[in-house]
């Protein structure tokens, strides 16, 4: 069972950006930190060190989906990289993931490669999208 590294951290951070102020998502829903939305209201606002504490309770589904679900060995870049990408895609998402078939099956490499396949929104590519995969894939293969 791991737990996410300063370095999985980071390349969250990098790619959730931090505000400090509530704001609507493009869904509409109100957020804020690293993509937080519980009990978020208007004209909100929260400190530096709020917005690390809410991003460490929001992982730990992502991080509880991972270790679950993932019935092979993982390195530590490994599991950062699919925590990241699960925070980002959604549990049930990844569940029936072809990457997670892949990686069950101990297809490593042909699982890294399905990461980069989550780069749409809404049915076109997102160009932000493509550079969060490119990242959590090089950081799985590394």
């Amino acid at each position: 069972m791991h737990n996410i590294s300063q370095a999985g951290l980071q390349l969250i951070k990098q790619f959730e950006g931090c505000k400090l102020v509530a704001y609507k998502d493009g869904g509409g829903v109100w957020t804020i930190g690293y993509g937080h939305t519980a009990n978020v209201f208007p004209k909100m606002t929260i400190m530096q060190v709020e917005a690390d504490r809410l991003l460490s309770e929001d992982l730990k589904w992502a991080e509880a989906t991972v270790n679950n679900h993932v019935k092979v060995p993982l390195t530590q870049q490994q599991y950062d990289a699919l925590v990241s990408f699960v925070f980002n895609i959604g549990g049930c998402e990844f569940k029936s993931s072809t990457l997670l078939k892949k990686l069950n099956a101990n297809e490593y490499l042909e699982a890294a490669n399905q990461i980069l396949r989550w780069d749409h929104d809404n049915g076109k590519v997102v160009r932000g999208l493509t550079n969060r995969r490119v990242a959590e894939r090089a950081l799985f293969v590394s």
